[in-house]
């Protein structure tokens, strides 16, 4: 596949992690591959262990150009100095946040399986759309996003758009052509070096 065509990495973090040890697995795979942006999803209620997590990987992410949105927290991603929010509930108003969060800050919307979402969001002015889950999983309501959607998506729309959730070598061969973006996360961090589970995972992007 041609650089020109070939999907951009996005990385999305585990729910729970330990920071400093993450984030040196972070840096190894920050180092060893070209990424566009992290998702940080922690899904901790704490504050100031989502502030720590915020402040420690915007360090990591910044120092080496690379984007760093978070999941749904507005005020953390302001406070904190990140570089956007990652939307999971499309009904949010994303003109209103545009409004709030200014021209730069990077808004992202999950919509699942479902095209509709997608095209509100695109319209509401979010800067990339993500469907998912691509593969076979239990989450939800098991529901896999049809190809036909990112067919149709990479043809008729300009807004980026994120395939994830479930990603296998085959998937990732069959979904290059029509996405923008892999989010990629529970792939390779459950593997002893995620950089190399990483190289493996995108061994079709060539």
């Amino acid at each position: 596949m041609a650089d020109a065509d070939r999907p951009q990495i996005y990385l999305i973090t585990p729910p729970a992690f330990d920071l400093a040890p993450f984030a040196e697995r972070l840096k190894s795979v920050l180092d060893a591959h070209d990424i566009a942006c992290i998702r940080l999803t922690l899904a901790a209620k704490d504050e100031d262990a989502l502030a720590r997590a915020a402040d420690g990987l915007r360090e990591v992410a910044h120092a080496r150009d690379v984007a760093i949105v978070v999941e749904n927290h507005v005020l953390l991603a302001d406070r904190h100095g990140l570089d956007g929010v990652h939307l999971t509930d499309t009904r949010k108003n994303i003109r209103k946040l545009r409004e709030e969060m200014g021209a730069d800050a990077i808004i992202g919307a999950y919509c699942g399986t479902t095209r509709h979402d997608g095209m509100n969001a695109a319209e509401a002015g979010a800067d990339y759309v993500a469907f998912g889950p691509i593969g076979a999983s239990s989450l939800g309501d098991g529901q896999s996003v049809d190809f036909e959607i990112f067919e149709w998506w990479s043809a008729m729309i300009e807004v980026p758009v994120v395939a994830e959730g479930a990603l296998t070598v085959e998937l990732v061969e069959t979904f290059g052509p029509v996405t923008d973006f892999f989010g990629i996360g529970t792939e390779i961090w459950a593997a002893e070096d995620a950089s190399a589970a990483l190289k493996a995972l995108l061994q079709p992007l060539g």
